[in-house]
């Protein structure tokens, strides 16, 4: 019967993995607790296996005040009972378990950051389950991409993120979001970076959608964008397929700050970067056919290269610092009637109003001038809002009313000039 259950352990050993050493450690505790439970059994006992014949003897023992072993004598029973060989049993399984546990727990608790590879089980709105083979990982909604389906039976590469330790055993959670995903792929595909002759510096990722990286190279005769690219796309064309279609941008990583933000406004072509180190800010200008493409849609190119560089790009047109220069030329506000029904210009930043006079026109107030007074707060109104046609206070002299106050007022703009007006005077 020895024998019978050394081979069971054994074959135990080689299905499980676990070692017969751990086994008859477990079945000695059980069977010293299987004893314990007899009547006449010693208040202290162990049990003693023998490897070779599988011989087991209860090792009874007699202490003395400070538990030191004063006597021993074999008090094996002739048989433990039913009882003791179901108690043995149960606990026996349940080393067995344990162990089979810590032993999953080890495999993947050193694991954290690492790739691997499993088949879709589950599917539902909380999490999707993939089998690993020994172990089961939980990609919850939350690391899942927006544009990705996960069919059941298919395979998927997901990124570790934690494994943690529970009493049914070791739970993995994977992602398909992580950065470090893009980086485990570029990896498997390019050798150089395994070699350390490529670096990734840095990763900027919306996944689903579009992902930056910033390569440098160790090696001078190397091109850290070529390698990651590889012949006609062939290895970059791998990791898009593995991420479901995103995008994949590879730009050159370099030490210069104004550069780096250049290169990483790819495929935009970028005129000038300014880097402003006391604010973090890097402001970008690029000629006006190029501005959308390199905001991006919903300013997604912009975002993903503040993220990579780690400035905060704004990003300019070539002619928009002159026309908010222009802009900033009129002020913003309307012509009312104060209480003592003169005409004047309230600034909308609030403040006090100012009457015309102050404001630089010549000649009289436009509702003293003689013209109506329609056609004078329309030629107003169309001066503070940087209107056409002869304005009131340009240097010409031409107030309303010196002869152009019964000119024809169009949208807001005053028509009939200086020209028109003097010959109708």
């Amino acid at each position: 019967m020895n024998s019978e259950m050394m081979e069971a352990l054994e074959n135990i050993e080689r299905e499980k993995g676990i070692s017969v050493e751990i086994m008859l450690e477990a079945l000695a505790n059980a069977l010293v607790t299987a004893y314990k439970r007899m009547p006449d059994s010693a208040e202290e006992a162990l049990v003693e296996i023998d490897v070779e014949t599988g011989e087991i003897r209860v090792i009874a023992q007699e202490l003395d005040e400070e538990g030191n072993v004063v006597r021993e004598w074999d008090d094996t029973p002739s048989d433990f009972g039913r009882i003791a060989a179901q108690t043995a049993k149960q606990v026996i399984l349940q080393r067995i378990r344990d162990a089979e546990r810590e032993m999953k727990y080890e495999e993947y608790a050193g694991r954290e950051g690492d790739i691997v590879t499993g088949i879709i089980q589950q599917t539902d709105q909380r999490y999707t389950l993939l089998d690993l083979g020994r172990v089961e990982a939980l990609l919850p909604q939350a690391e899942q991409a927006t544009n990705e389906r996960y069919e059941h039976g298919s395979r998927l590469k997901a990124y570790i993120v934690e494994v943690r330790k529970t009493a049914k055993g070791p739970q993995i959670v994977v992602s398909r979001t992580h950065p470090g995903l893009v980086k485990r792929l570029f990896e498997l595909e390019v050798p150089e970076i395994v070699d350390g002759v490529v670096e990734i510096k840095a990763i900027a990722r919306e996944p689903g959608h579009r992902t930056k990286i910033a390569v440098a190279s160790n090696d001078p005769h190397v091109d850290p964008v070529g390698a990651c690219v590889g012949a006609r796309g062939s290895r970059v064309r791998m990791v898009v397929n593995e991420l479901r279609g995103e995008k994949v941008d590879i730009v050159p990583y370099t030490d210069d700050p104004a550069e780096f933000v250049m290169k990483a406004l790819a495929p935009a072509r970028v005129r000038e970067v300014r880097i402003d180190e006391s604010t973090g800010t890097a402001e970008v200008i690029v000629p006006d056919f190029q501005l959308s493409l390199a905001i991006g849609r919903e300013g997604q190119n912009a975002r993903l290269a503040a993220r990579l560089t780690g400035w905060r790009v704004d990003i300019r047109s070539e002619n928009q610092p002159e026309e908010e220069e222009a802009a900033a030329d009129y002020a913003e506000g309307e012509w009312v009637r104060n209480e003592e029904g003169e005409l004047v210009f309230q600034p909308a930043e609030g403040g006090d109003a100012i009457s015309a006079a102050d404001a630089g026109y010549a000649g009289a107030a436009p509702d003293e001038a003689g013209g109506e007074a329609s056609d004078a707060e329309s030629a107003l109104a169309a001066d503070a809002g940087g209107g056409g046609g002869d304005l009131p206070g340009d240097g010409t002299g031409d107030a309303p009313g010196d002869g152009a106050a019964d000119a024809p007022v169009v949208d807001g703009d005053a028509t009939g000039g200086t020209s028109g007006g003097g010959e109708d005077g």
